[in-house]
């Protein structure tokens, strides 16, 4: 039996539509924004939910690894607050953030952007997008 060398992981979009149909969250239309902005930055992020929220990933082929790594998740979202939504990079310490978008200096190296209102969504799109191809250079693709 032959060793898989490297793996890609598929999206599921249709779980993610139906997730941000029943979203009761006052922000629902910028976290639909968001998501439109992400997906179309690149054509191998893909979708699912994970941590009970929507989750952009890296969908191409890696080498194996650790899933309790996470090195494929790119951005997930947080409805914890309700004054505004926050996307939550895991590993966005890889990424050299100048535009301060990215806040947060966590030990585990996880990054937040807030986001408030559809100003702040298209003020940011290009930097977001910028960010998650920075981010989709570091990986070690094998």
């Amino acid at each position: 039996m032959k060793v898989r060398e490297s793996m890609t992981k598929p999206s599921e979009p249709d779980k993610v539509d139906a997730y941000m149909k029943k979203l009761k969250h006052p922000l629902a239309g910028i976290a639909q924004a968001l998501r439109e902005i992400i997906l179309k930055t690149d054509p191998e992020i893909g979708e699912e939910i994970k941590w009970n929220a929507p989750a952009f990933f890296y969908t191409g082929e890696l080498p194996l690894f650790n899933p309790k790594e996470y090195k494929r998740h790119i951005v997930v979202f947080n409805f914890y607050k309700q004054d505004c939504l926050r996307l939550v990079f895991p590993s966005g310490a890889r990424v050299k953030d100048k535009s301060s978008l990215l806040e947060g200096e966590y030990s585990d190296g996880r990054r937040l952007a807030l986001f408030r209102d559809m100003r702040e969504v298209e003020s940011r799109k290009a930097t977001l997008q910028r960010l998650v191809k920075q981010w989709l250079a570091t990986l070690d693709k094998g």
